[in-house]
Protein backbone atom coordinates (compact mmCIF):
# COMPACT_ATOMS: atom_id res chain seq x y z
CA UNK A 1 0.00 0.00 0.00
CA UNK A 2 1.75 3.31 -0.94
CA UNK A 3 1.95 5.55 1.44
CA UNK A 4 0.81 9.05 0.43
CA UNK A 5 1.95 12.42 1.45
CA UNK A 6 -0.95 14.07 3.52
CA UNK A 7 -1.34 17.54 4.92
CA UNK A 8 -4.06 19.98 5.89
CA UNK A 9 -3.68 23.54 4.12
CA UNK A 10 -4.22 24.94 7.48
CA UNK A 11 -1.41 23.44 8.51
CA UNK A 12 0.96 24.09 6.04
CA UNK A 13 2.03 21.14 3.13
CA UNK A 14 6.18 20.67 4.97
CA UNK A 15 7.49 20.43 1.21
CA UNK A 16 9.71 23.33 -0.58
CA UNK A 17 6.91 24.85 -3.06
CA UNK A 18 3.39 24.73 -2.20
CA UNK A 19 1.94 21.53 -5.08
CA UNK A 20 -1.61 22.99 -5.37
CA UNK A 21 -1.13 24.93 -8.26
CA UNK A 22 0.97 22.61 -9.85
CA UNK A 23 -1.64 19.82 -8.82
CA UNK A 24 -4.85 21.68 -10.27
CA UNK A 25 -2.93 22.81 -13.48
CA UNK A 26 -2.29 23.29 -16.66
CA UNK A 27 -4.96 26.06 -15.85
CA UNK A 28 -6.43 28.27 -18.65
CA UNK A 29 -5.87 31.71 -18.52
CA UNK A 30 -8.48 34.50 -18.25
CA UNK A 31 -6.44 37.27 -19.96
CA UNK A 32 -9.45 40.03 -18.93
CA UNK A 33 -9.79 43.67 -20.90
CA UNK A 34 -11.48 45.86 -18.59
CA UNK A 35 -12.15 49.05 -18.46
CA UNK A 36 -12.38 52.14 -15.49
CA UNK A 37 -16.07 54.20 -15.33
CA UNK A 38 -13.66 57.26 -16.45
CA UNK A 39 -12.34 54.98 -19.72
CA UNK A 40 -9.02 54.24 -18.47
CA UNK A 41 -8.12 50.77 -19.82
CA UNK A 42 -7.23 47.72 -18.08
CA UNK A 43 -5.61 44.49 -19.09
CA UNK A 44 -4.52 41.36 -16.91
CA UNK A 45 -4.42 37.50 -16.95
CA UNK A 46 -5.72 35.55 -14.19
CA UNK A 47 -4.93 31.54 -13.96
CA UNK A 48 -8.13 30.75 -12.26
CA UNK A 49 -10.20 30.75 -14.99
CA UNK A 50 -12.55 28.30 -16.74
CA UNK A 51 -16.06 28.34 -18.75
CA UNK A 52 -18.78 27.21 -15.84
CA UNK A 53 -21.62 26.78 -18.20
CA UNK A 54 -22.85 26.03 -21.98
CA UNK A 55 -26.36 28.14 -22.18
CA UNK A 56 -25.93 30.94 -21.34
CA UNK A 57 -22.02 30.87 -21.66
CA UNK A 58 -21.15 31.67 -18.32
CA UNK A 59 -17.30 32.02 -17.90
CA UNK A 60 -15.71 32.96 -14.03
CA UNK A 61 -12.13 33.89 -12.79
CA UNK A 62 -11.26 34.19 -9.39
CA UNK A 63 -8.78 37.25 -8.31
CA UNK A 64 -6.69 37.29 -4.84
CA UNK A 65 -7.38 40.48 -3.85
CA UNK A 66 -9.41 43.70 -4.95
CA UNK A 67 -7.67 44.43 -8.08
CA UNK A 68 -8.52 47.18 -10.81
CA UNK A 69 -10.12 44.24 -13.32
CA UNK A 70 -12.14 43.69 -10.30
CA UNK A 71 -12.81 46.88 -9.34
CA UNK A 72 -13.65 47.78 -12.93
CA UNK A 73 -15.95 45.27 -13.71
CA UNK A 74 -17.97 46.35 -10.33
CA UNK A 75 -18.56 49.62 -11.96
CA UNK A 76 -18.72 49.18 -15.30
CA UNK A 77 -20.55 45.35 -15.62
CA UNK A 78 -18.02 44.49 -18.82
CA UNK A 79 -15.49 42.85 -19.47
CA UNK A 80 -13.54 40.66 -22.29
CA UNK A 81 -12.37 37.68 -22.47
CA UNK A 82 -9.45 37.52 -24.86
CA UNK A 83 -7.64 33.75 -25.41
CA UNK A 84 -3.75 33.67 -24.57
CA UNK A 85 -1.80 32.34 -27.11
CA UNK A 86 1.86 30.91 -27.61
CA UNK A 87 2.26 33.91 -30.37
CA UNK A 88 1.15 36.35 -27.51
CA UNK A 89 2.82 35.11 -24.45
CA UNK A 90 4.87 37.57 -23.58
CA UNK A 91 2.60 40.48 -23.79
CA UNK A 92 0.20 38.47 -21.68
CA UNK A 93 3.61 38.52 -19.05
CA UNK A 94 3.72 42.08 -19.81
CA UNK A 95 -0.09 42.87 -18.93
CA UNK A 96 0.61 40.97 -15.79
CA UNK A 97 2.48 44.07 -14.08
CA UNK A 98 1.73 45.41 -10.86
CA UNK A 99 1.12 48.77 -11.76
CA UNK A 100 -0.80 51.87 -10.61
CA UNK A 101 -4.38 51.99 -11.57
CA UNK A 102 -4.00 54.70 -13.83
CA UNK A 103 -1.73 52.64 -16.24
CA UNK A 104 -2.87 51.40 -19.79
CA UNK A 105 -1.56 47.73 -19.92
CA UNK A 106 -2.59 47.70 -22.97
CA UNK A 107 0.29 50.55 -23.77
CA UNK A 108 2.42 48.73 -21.20
CA UNK A 109 2.62 45.13 -23.56
CA UNK A 110 2.59 47.50 -26.50
CA UNK A 111 -0.73 45.51 -27.81
CA UNK A 112 -3.00 47.07 -30.42
CA UNK A 113 -6.57 47.07 -29.82
CA UNK A 114 -10.00 46.06 -31.49
CA UNK A 115 -13.38 47.84 -30.35
CA UNK A 116 -16.06 45.47 -29.24
CA UNK A 117 -19.41 45.49 -30.60
CA UNK A 118 -21.38 44.51 -27.40
CA UNK A 119 -19.40 45.98 -24.35
CA UNK A 120 -17.07 49.21 -23.94
CA UNK A 121 -13.85 47.63 -23.32
CA UNK A 122 -11.57 46.64 -25.98
CA UNK A 123 -10.30 42.98 -27.79
CA UNK A 124 -6.95 42.51 -27.46
CA UNK A 125 -5.95 42.40 -30.93
CA UNK A 126 -3.92 39.07 -32.16
CA UNK A 127 -5.96 37.18 -30.10
CA UNK A 128 -7.76 35.19 -32.34
CA UNK A 129 -10.96 34.22 -30.43
CA UNK A 130 -12.65 37.24 -27.73
CA UNK A 131 -15.87 36.88 -25.25
CA UNK A 132 -17.78 39.86 -24.65
CA UNK A 133 -19.41 39.17 -21.23
CA UNK A 134 -22.11 40.97 -18.50
CA UNK A 135 -21.02 40.90 -15.15
CA UNK A 136 -24.04 38.10 -13.74
CA UNK A 137 -22.37 37.82 -10.13
CA UNK A 138 -19.54 39.41 -8.13
CA UNK A 139 -19.10 36.94 -5.23
CA UNK A 140 -16.74 37.81 -1.99
CA UNK A 141 -15.17 34.15 -1.28
CA UNK A 142 -15.30 32.64 2.32
CA UNK A 143 -13.50 29.86 4.17
CA UNK A 144 -15.41 27.03 5.35
CA UNK A 145 -15.79 28.77 9.08
CA UNK A 146 -17.72 31.69 6.90
CA UNK A 147 -15.40 34.58 7.15
CA UNK A 148 -14.84 36.43 4.21
CA UNK A 149 -11.48 36.38 2.27
CA UNK A 150 -10.12 39.11 -0.02
CA UNK A 151 -10.51 36.58 -2.56
CA UNK A 152 -13.16 37.88 -5.36
CA UNK A 153 -14.92 35.44 -8.10
CA UNK A 154 -16.21 36.74 -11.29
CA UNK A 155 -18.98 35.47 -13.33
CA UNK A 156 -19.85 36.83 -16.60
CA UNK A 157 -22.18 35.94 -19.20
CA UNK A 158 -20.41 35.87 -22.64
CA UNK A 159 -23.11 37.95 -25.23
CA UNK A 160 -21.02 38.32 -28.24
CA UNK A 161 -18.13 35.62 -28.92
CA UNK A 162 -15.82 36.46 -32.38
CA UNK A 163 -13.92 34.00 -33.54
CA UNK A 164 -10.77 34.14 -36.42
CA UNK A 165 -12.09 32.38 -39.01
CA UNK A 166 -9.02 30.54 -39.53
CA UNK A 167 -9.46 28.54 -36.38
CA UNK A 168 -12.17 26.52 -38.09
CA UNK A 169 -11.98 23.89 -40.17
CA UNK A 170 -15.88 22.86 -42.21
CA UNK A 171 -17.05 25.13 -39.34
CA UNK A 172 -15.77 23.29 -36.57
CA UNK A 173 -13.20 25.19 -33.90
CA UNK A 174 -9.62 23.94 -33.94
CA UNK A 175 -8.65 23.67 -30.47
CA UNK A 176 -5.31 23.57 -30.70
CA UNK A 177 -4.64 25.13 -33.47
CA UNK A 178 -3.75 28.93 -32.14
CA UNK A 179 -1.75 26.98 -29.61
CA UNK A 180 -3.49 28.63 -26.53
CA UNK A 181 -1.25 28.51 -23.48
CA UNK A 182 -2.15 27.32 -19.85
CA UNK A 183 -0.51 28.47 -16.36
CA UNK A 184 1.51 25.49 -14.70
CA UNK A 185 2.40 25.66 -11.14
CA UNK A 186 5.73 27.02 -10.74
CA UNK A 187 6.15 31.14 -10.53
CA UNK A 188 7.38 30.97 -14.35
CA UNK A 189 5.63 27.47 -15.62
CA UNK A 190 3.43 27.52 -18.51
CA UNK A 191 2.24 24.91 -21.20
CA UNK A 192 1.54 24.83 -25.37
CA UNK A 193 -1.53 23.13 -26.49
CA UNK A 194 -0.75 21.69 -29.45
CA UNK A 195 -2.07 19.14 -32.02
CA UNK A 196 0.07 16.31 -30.68
CA UNK A 197 -1.23 16.01 -27.25
CA UNK A 198 -4.63 14.76 -28.94
CA UNK A 199 -5.90 11.95 -27.63
CA UNK A 200 -9.73 10.91 -28.12
CA UNK A 201 -12.26 8.85 -25.65
CA UNK A 202 -16.24 8.84 -26.45
CA UNK A 203 -18.66 8.90 -23.48
CA UNK A 204 -19.83 5.46 -22.59
CA UNK A 205 -24.07 4.26 -23.31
Amino acid sequence: MTDYHFYEPEDGHRLPHDPLNAIVAPRPIGWISSQSAGGVRNLAPYSFFNLINYRPPLIAFASAGWKDSVANIDATGEFVWNLATRGQAEAMNASSANVDAGVDEFELANLATLPSKMVKPPRVAGSPVHFECKLTQLVRLENRQGDALDQWLVIGEAVGIHIEPAMLEDGVYQTARPVPITRGGGPADYFAITQDALFKMKRPG
